[in-house]
């Protein structure tokens, strides 16, 4: 999970069965990294040749993929091939990250400027794929891209600026819609036949306005919304939603956690951190 500077691992302390006051899940903050402000987007786990894995970030800020470091902030691990140099100019708005067969594949970008947060000025249509192993622009012409996701032999994606959960035909290089979300999309998870995706309300701001989902919702007579939509796949209806209301207005991601039924998480402000002790297989 990655916050405004920081990136954090959370280990589920219980063990299977264990329940602790209600919940069947307890993530706690395990192991951090300080990055600086990168604005990090998406986040995966790389898989390595010694099976290992390795933690693979969208570094949106220097337009780039990258890893942590003991020492430094980053280690720079790919830019896109019309990215001229590495600068913290968020450039391309690069933001989304597939693994295909537990490598980084696909990517997503806002526009292929190279020039200091050019890609505002192609928010309608300057949205592309790329593909990172290739080093290939392979879809174009889409509107605010985000949460790329190879599931099932397809390359899903949102395309965020229409309101479009969708795939990618990569032979005809074209985005397929599947179904309008009324909300401005991000982060997309899959469950057996059924996909969950993120909405949020719009932030009134230029990143947001003057965007084809205005017009969208306008001719459903929608109002956007924030919260969840559970989409079956097989016929793209919206079968289940979640609406969030109060102080929360915005999802990055969504997470599907299989066999978890009430999950909690504690933060580092509760007492309640300072209890939770977990031991490993011990060496002694």
């Amino acid at each position: 999970m990655s916050s405004l500077y920081q990136l954090w691992r959370f280990e589920n302390a219980l063990e299977p069965g264990q329940i602790h006051q209600g919940y069947d899940a307890l993530y706690v903050p395990q192991v951090g990294y300080i990055t600086g402000d990168l604005d990090i987007h998406d986040l995966v786990l790389q898989r390595e040749l010694n099976n290992t894995q390795k933690l693979v970030f969208v570094n949106t800020l220097f337009s780039c993929l990258a890893t942590v470091s003991e020492t430094h902030s980053f280690i720079p691990l790919w830019q896109p091939p019309f990215i001229s140099k590495l600068a913290a100019e968020d450039r391309c708005h690069l933001n989304g990250l597939a693994l295909q067969d537990g490598k980084s594949k696909y990517v997503t970008v806002i526009s292929q400027s190279d020039v200091a947060e050019g890609w505002r000025d192609k928010r309608v249509d300057g949205g592309c794929v790329i593909d990172v192993e290739n080093n290939e622009v392979i879809l174009t012409g889409l509107s605010m891209p985000h949460s790329p996701r190879w599931y099932r032999d397809k390359l899903w994606l949102l395309n965020s600026g229409r309101g479009e959960f969708g795939y990618a035909d990569l032979e005809r290089g074209v985005f397929e819609p599947v179904t309008f979300c009324p909300g401005y999309q991000r982060g997309l998870a899959f469950h057996g036949d059924f996909t969950v995706v993120g909405i949020s309300r719009p932030r009134h701001n230029k990143t947001f306005s003057g965007l084809p989902l205005d017009e969208q919702l306008q001719a459903k007579n929608a109002e956007p919304r924030c919260g969840l939509l559970v989409i079956d796949l097989r016929s793209g209806d919206v079968v289940h939603s979640l609406r969030l209301e109060g102080v929360v207005e915005e999802l990055y991601d969504v997470a599907v956690l299989p066999g978890i039924r009430r999950p909690m998480a504690i933060g580092f402000r509760t007492d309640e951190i300072r209890r939770v002790i977990t031991i490993g297989a011990s060496e002694i």
